[in-house]
């Protein structure tokens, strides 16, 4: 950690650092284990080439997921854009799974999705994710869908050269569809990123939030997230089922969910992604 942060966060959190130690915070960020003289421990991060409003915006993200009170997020201990760019938040110590977890996180999840939001997108209209993707509020889902992320990602597939044209074609005429897939429901407030490594499990057995991608949009897409990747267990998604039944239909829609993160990991990475992509893509083409 170099002088410059180190004071910023003494100076923001009106403690000195005696220690702070290199953790993993993510695909870019420095981040840190950091030791207080008052005996606290925090997490802090930092980032060498952060876009306008990296952190600000994640800190906003973390507040208002904690402010539903339904999983534990890590309360923002300070933030800020102007160099040295940082994040500080409360430490959670990491443990194991415990006969409950899984059903608790669903139970917790249905309680954050029905918390709501006022519009589908952001209202402050920053945007999340390492493709800085665009949240311009909207009244609907598919709307919010098509002019956020499928078209969005189109362009950048196109760009990039990720995809193969006939299969962008095929993803501008899904995001013209998407209506025929809308059940109607108003925005749900998600995490926006939901994958095993942005959930912690601590030393009760509690699960908490990190990292999100917070925005309004459809719940199906946060639950879709996480069984595309895997990590999370069958009392989970029971656990949701109970508390905030799903659509009719909903198992025929998880592809359609994760053709956007599809997509970005296709433009990210390549790969077996870009069949993955592809095949989610046909679906609904």
């Amino acid at each position: 950690m170099d002088d410059a942060l180190r004071t910023s966060i003494e100076v923001d959190l009106g403690a000195h650092v005696t220690r702070a130690v290199p953790v993993h915070g993510g695909d870019v960020a420095l981040a840190y284990a950091v030791d207080l003289d008052d005996d606290r421990r925090v997490f802090a991060k930092t980032h060498p080439a952060s876009p306008p409003g990296f952190f600000t915006t994640e800190a906003r993200s973390l507040s208002w997921l904690r402010a539903a009170d339904s999983v534990a997020v890590p309360d923002v201990l300070a933030v800020s854009d102007d160099p040295p760019n940082h994040l500080v938040l409360e430490w959670v110590d990491e443990g194991r799974a415990r006969p409950g977890t899984e059903r608790d996180l669903g139970a917790g999840l249905a309680r954050l999705h029905r918390a709501g939001a006022p519009a589908f997108g952001r209202d402050d209209r920053r945007s999340t994710g390492s493709r800085g993707l665009p949240n311009e509020p909207g009244a609907t889902w598919p709307e919010f869908y098509s002019e956020n992320r499928l078209l969005p990602l189109a362009r950048l597939a196109r760009d990039s050269g990720a995809l193969a044209p006939a299969t962008i074609v095929d993803l501008e005429r899904v995001a013209r569809r998407l209506a025929e897939f809308d059940t109607g429901e108003p925005p749900a407030r998600l995490h926006g990123d939901l994958w095993a490594g942005n959930r912690l499990v601590d030393v009760d057995g509690h699960s908490w939030l990190i990292d999100p991608a917070a925005h309004g949009g459809h719940r199906e897409f946060d639950l879709a997230m996480m069984r595309l990747f895997g990590g999370f267990g069958a009392e989970c998604f029971a656990a949701y089922a109970e508390a905030y039944p799903l659509e009719p239909g909903w198992e025929g829609r998880v592809a359609l969910h994760q053709i956007a993160p599809l997509v970005v990991h296709a433009i990210k990475f390549g790969g077996g992604y870009v069949g993955s992509a592809t095949a989610a893509i046909a679906q609904y083409a």
